[in-house]
């Protein structure tokens, strides 16, 4: 009896002693349940959405976060939960944030999902291995993993880094880092930390388009791993054995007190950054403890790229591994709100002042302007030595492609004078005040007719006060007079309204504004003014010519006019298909509408003025264009194609695809123009009929079989214009024999194995010619004979970019016949 009653005394002081040990695991139970993310699970983008997930510590966090000063605009980010700033160390949709009320889901499938909240598909994480899925979860080294029954990972964020590696992150052969494109921005910019099949770890500019490496401005070679230990070590593990270096000092780590980040910047640094984990202020914030290189400005001398200021711009250096950008005399900033973003010249008149010889007419109008310990090393299509410094001033003076000279001084080295003459745009400049030997030469309108009332065709002999004075007495004539006529026209306007019972009428007589366009409604009078009454032909587009024009009262922006032919019929029809397109249209690689004339018999169209002329001449001119430059331009024609297809309230086939409807601004971004030939299919619409459009060797097999047409016309010529982006040449050339028709020598040499020979003697496509075949293999797709054959422009543009793989494409047409025919 004594065991029996000694239990039941105990029983209850047994359970009073269990209570505290049974709380004790509540708390960790419902945290687990918290942390991790259950399959079928979603989360919808909000503004006071909670974190999906959550690390067992709390330092990370993963869920939506809204952009600053874009609460509607969301990203799908892992974040550092516990410090003020927040800081986003991973991101599935930088370059693409969603909206309010996206949705994230962890699917059946294993795979996270995120979708807009109307269905359209933004991005998912990869399952390559067909296990069952037991959930998600954010564990405490700020890695996001998907796990199976079995307890194995199939996928996880430390594997799919964006710009960022964190304590116990490996960072291995295949991986990169991809800077954002500013410092509020989480877009994809232009440099990639990469660790390459040769153990090479490097830091490179790249082509945003493309993702193309241009050369290694910093490198680290036999690397097998780069690991951030939790201590705040940046090391490399040379061998499978385990050596391991530091490439940071160890004194420089703040030990496990602190978070640490390694971040590859928007601007091309590479740095380690500190936090201290226990703060006593929200003042405290990362500091920077290490850094590669260490001068950006002087690391990179690509003669591509943008450098980290963008083109035209000048690089220095400021305390602690930043960068400031400015841009030099006559440039200004391309776009005022974005520093790093490249400059523009403000005048480039000059390169239309030329003879035949390609010397400047009016050279008396333009001046050089100095500036000490500048260049732009390697972008030089000329060296003049040895010379002085009047023939370096003197030659790039007269010079219609000289926009800057650089001056090597010769008593500061071997008693040698230099002049570099460079054109635009100008890659990579920087301020480098060791350079004591030379100075950059900028090529400026004199200031006197830098006016929006001066044209360096017709200076004022007058000059000077005179001028001023002149000026002055026009003027307040001009005014009184200007006044008086309008009082008496408003009320003549208005007795004449109200007689008619029409008075509303009177107010849009005023309005020079399309409400539905937001355009300008120019008159006749102002476009004959503007163009100095249609002097200078810019080229003949379809129904009519293009003029160069200033419209003085925009403070000298200048234009193009197109002067719609009035005697051909179809010249109306065009200009309401082009008021009615470009009007409603708004995308970087599509020429802008300004305004329009719609005034008795006449037919204008004021378009944005295009510094570099059309795609035509830069691709069929004497010097052959970068290979990078060329790939750049393909991609952004196919992206504007794919806004006219896809993205328009109203369809657009363009129907006249060709290098002379392409045009390049003073960056050399394409803008496809000429929407005269633009055939528009409503909603419910996918094909039309109509007669043959388009220009000959560009124009799709189903216009001559009085077959539906499709947006596969625009796809065809585009195949065809990028097989002569690709060849530099044209896409019928007679005096070439068996090699006169482009599309058929282009599959001939790519069924033979024998690419190298559409890109002889450019050095540059040879190196590269993987991705000479991939673009051949695409434009090879896009010239099929069936339209069904044919690619869509996004899929096109996703094969370019290299998200989408290219298959071997068949023969674009006949090509058994045509062997028969040949025997």
């Amino acid at each position: 009896m004594a065991p029996t009653t000694l239990t039941h005394i105990h029983r209850p002081l047994l359970l009073l002693l269990l209570v505290p040990v049974m709380i004790s695991h509540i708390p960790s139970a419902m945290s687990q349940a918290f942390n991790n993310v259950t399959v079928g699970s979603y989360l919808v983008a909000t503004n006071d959405s909670l974190p999906w997930a959550t690390s067992p510590s709390g330092d990370f966090a993963f869920g939506f976060r809204s952009l600053p000063g874009q609460e509607d605009q969301f990203l799908l980010a892992i974040w550092f939960a516990k410090i003020p700033e927040k800081t986003i160390v991973w991101s599935a949709n930088g370059d693409h944030p969603t909206d309010r009320d996206s949705i994230v889901k962890l699917t059946t499938a294993g795979q996270l999902v995120l979708t807009k909240s109307d269905g359209l598909y933004l991005w998912g994480s990869v399952n390559t291995e067909n296990v069952p899925i037991s959930h998600g979860a954010m564990l405490d080294t700020g890695n996001l993993v998907i796990t199976s029954t079995n307890s194995s990972i199939i996928w996880e964020s430390f594997k799919n880094p964006t710009n960022t590696i964190l304590p116990a992150q490996v960072f291995g052969v295949g991986n990169s880092l991809l800077s954002s494109r500013s410092e509020s921005t989480y877009q994809q910019g232009k440099f990639q930390l990469r660790l390459t099949d040769n153990y090479d770890l490097m830091l490179n500019q790249i082509d945003v388009y493309t993702e193309n490496p241009y050369g290694a401005y910093y490198t680290v070679q036999n690397v097998l791993e780069l690991i951030l230990d939790k201590s705040g070590n940046l090391q490399i593990r040379n061998s499978p054995s385990g050596n391991i270096s530091n490439l940071t000092s160890e004194s420089m780590a703040n030990g496990e007190d602190s978070y640490y980040r390694a971040t590859l910047d928007f601007d091309g640094v590479f740095r380690l950054y500190a936090h201290p984990k226990k703060f006593n202020n929200s003042n405290q914030s990362w500091s920077t403890v290490w850094y590669v290189p260490e001068n950006i400005c002087l690391s990179i001398r690509d003669i591509f790229g943008s450098g980290p200021c963008g083109y035209n711009s000048i690089c220095e250096l400021a305390p602690y591994s930043k960068i400031n950008c400015q841009c030099p005399p006559g440039f200004s900033l391309k776009d005022v709100n974005d520093k790093y973003g490249g400059c523009k010249p403000d005048d480039t008149s000059y390169m239309q002042q030329c003879d035949q010889k390609g010397s400047l007419i009016a050279e008396e109008y333009y001046e050089l302007l100095d500036m000490d310990f500048v260049d732009w090393p390697l972008a030089d299509y000329d060296l003049l030595q040895p010379t002085t410094e009047f023939e370096c001033r003197t030659s790039c003076l007269r010079d219609c492609f000289c926009a800057v000279a650089i001056f090597q001084d010769p008593k500061y080295n071997d008693g040698i004078g230099r002049c570099w003459k460079k054109k635009l745009p100008l890659s990579n400049g920087r301020l480098n005040m060791s350079t004591v030997d030379r100075k950059a030469l900028f090529k400026t309108l004199k200031s006197e007719y830098n006016s929006s009332s001066q044209n360096p065709n017709h200076p004022n002999p007058g000059g000077g006060k005179q001028n001023k004075e002149i000026l002055i007495l026009a003027v307040l004539l001009g005014a009184s007079v200007f006044l008086n006529l309008f009082s008496l026209a408003s009320i003549f306007l208005v007795v004449c309204c109200m007689w008619q019972r029409k008075l509303p009428n009177f107010y849009s007589v005023l309005n020079t504004k399309d409400p539905d366009m937001n355009m300008r409604s120019f008159t006749y009078k102002e476009l004959e003014e503007a163009t100095d009454g249609f002097k200078e032909e810019l080229g003949r587009g379809s129904f009519g010519n293009v003029y160069k024009g200033v419209l003085v009262s925009s403070y000298s922006k200048k234009v193009a006019v197109k002067k719609l032919d009035k005697v051909l019929k179809d010249g109306e029809k065009e200009f309401k298909t082009e008021m009615t397109v470009i009007g409603q249209t708004h995308h970087k690689n599509l020429v802008r509408l300004v305004g329009y004339c719609d005034e008795g018999e006449h037919r204008l169209l004021v378009y944005e003025f295009m510094y570099n002329g059309s795609l035509s001449s830069f691709l069929f001119g004497v010097l052959r264009p970068s290979w990078q430059r060329r790939m750049q331009i393909a991609s952004g024609i196919a992206r504007g194609l794919v806004y006219l297809h896809e993205e328009c309230s109203t369809q657009i086939i363009h129907c006249d695809i060709k290098p002379q409807n392409i045009l390049l601004d003073d960056s050399f971004t394409p803008k496809i123009s000429d929407f005269g030939l633009a055939k528009l299919l409503m909603n419910h619409q996918t094909r039309t009929l109509t007669g043959i459009r388009g220009t000959k060797g560009y124009v799709a097999p189903e216009w001559f079989r009085n077959t539906p047409v499709t947006i596969k016309v625009d796809v065809y010529s585009f195949g065809v214009m990028l097989l002569e982006i690709i060849c530099c040449r044209r896409c019928v050339e007679i005096e070439m024999e068996k090699a006169a028709i482009l599309i058929e020598w282009a599959y001939e040499c790519y069924s033979k194995g024998k690419l190298e020979k559409l890109v002889e003697n450019d050095e540059e496509a040879l190196s590269d010619l993987r991705m000479v075949q991939k673009s051949v293999k695409v434009a090879i797709w896009c010239v099929q004979d069936l339209p069904s054959l044919r690619p869509s422009m996004r899929e096109v543009t996703h094969m370019l970019e290299g998200i989408l793989e290219v298959s071997a494409p068949p023969c674009p047409f006949l090509c058994s016949s045509m062997s028969r025919s040949d025997r």
